[in-house]
């Protein structure tokens, strides 16, 4: 039986004006410390109890898909990749079952395309990356293509909300790391791994969250609090909040546009795309001739198809003789997606 679910998910026509606040506010910069829901409950002029009622209710209804740390897999000293299979769709499901399976792969979609199931995969050494990548091969029984990144232009999917749904989803570039700014030198701690793995599926709903993480562990909430702040200034974590499930609230189409790009304009070229308001993901990635003649991945969300399309163009006339090939994978089916996970059995980071 096939793990994949469709893209399609019932999204309320209306938001209340709490879930709208909390999409709006509360994607990252979670308070570190104690008690925080009552915090963000003044903040947000509710009352603490229904601030994390509300929460809860949102996860049950997938508006969001977790609330808690992101973590950046290459600041922990891991790897990350995308890399790409074609299945014949008679055993389409087994086969994702079987790479599922791998705790580190992290998403995993179905795109309309001839390599048509797609996905990520987070490790904590690339040594380990080239391992799972030849043991899903091994299992499967089909081919890996692995697409790792070779440039980064821009990475941050946020969502603005009004009563009418989404309005953006674009993180603006003010984040460290993003605007030129260095990250703080992140020295691992003997606690930090015990935090990571406390945490990785998200916090609790509860009025005293870092307490309760700590007493999982044996750590005061202070020392918990404490080292989230030093993972959080070191890139460690990207963001700490909830991470919208843009399916769930209305961007239903998702698309992977491709470009053949000369290789001596990357940098001018990818930084162009990476800066136009509706990219959400910008990077190079190698080619993989003759089945992968693209280099430049950008990704575009949109309501329908038809405004993924759109943006597809003003993309094709940003880069007009420059793209000598181009196409576009929309994802049809989620047939995974997690964050990164550490296992007991991993090596420590």
């Amino acid at each position: 039986m096939s793990t994949a679910s469709p893209l399609a998910q019932a999204s309320s026509n209306t938001w209340s004006p709490l879930e709208q606040a909390i999409i709006n506010h509360l994607q990252d910069d979670f308070p570190l410390q104690d008690a925080p829901f009552a915090q963000v409950a003044a903040r947000l002029h509710t009352r603490e109890t229904e601030l994390l009622r509300c929460l809860e209710n949102m996860l049950q209804q997938k508006m969001i898909s977790r609330f808690g740390p992101l973590y950046n897999v290459e600041r922990l000293g891991g790897a990350v990749t995308l890399a790409a299979m074609s299945i014949p769709e008679t055993v389409f499901g087994t086969v994702a079952e079987q790479v599922n399976a791998f705790p580190e792969v992290a998403h995993n979609y179905h795109r309309q395309h001839t390599l048509n199931m797609w996905f990520v995969l987070a490790t904590e050494s690339r040594d380990a990356q080239a391992r799972i990548l030849e043991a899903i091969t091994a299992r499967t029984g089909f081919p890996v293509l692995n697409f790792p990144k070779e440039a980064e232009f821009h990475i941050g999917f946020r969502v603005a909300m009004d009563e009418k749904g989404i309005q953006t989803a674009r993180e603006k570039p003010t984040r460290r790391g993003q605007d030129g700014k260095k990250y703080a030198p992140y020295v691992a701690a003997d606690t930090d791994r015990p935090i990571v793995m406390a945490t990785q599926e998200g916090l609790p709903l509860h009025p005293e969250p870092y307490q309760v993480v700590a007493n999982r562990i044996g750590l005061t909430a202070k020392e918990v609090m404490e080292r989230l702040q030093a993972m959080r200034e070191a890139g460690v974590i990207r963001r700490l909040g909830i991470i919208p499930n843009h399916y769930g609230l209305g961007l239903q189409a998702n698309g992977m546009t491709v470009w053949d790009v000369p290789d001596e304009r990357m940098a001018e070229l990818g930084s162009q795309v990476g800066a136009l308001d509706f990219v959400t993901h910008c990077y190079q990635r190698p080619r993989n001739l003759p089945q992968w003649p693209y280099n430049l991945f950008a990704m575009v969300h949109g309501r329908t198809m038809a405004e993924v399309y759109e943006k597809k163009a003003r993309i094709a006339t940003l880069l007009g003789p420059a793209q000598r090939a181009h196409d576009i994978l929309f994802s049809t089916r989620i047939l995974k997606k997690n964050g990164l996970r550490l296992t007991p059995e991993s090596p420590t980071c």
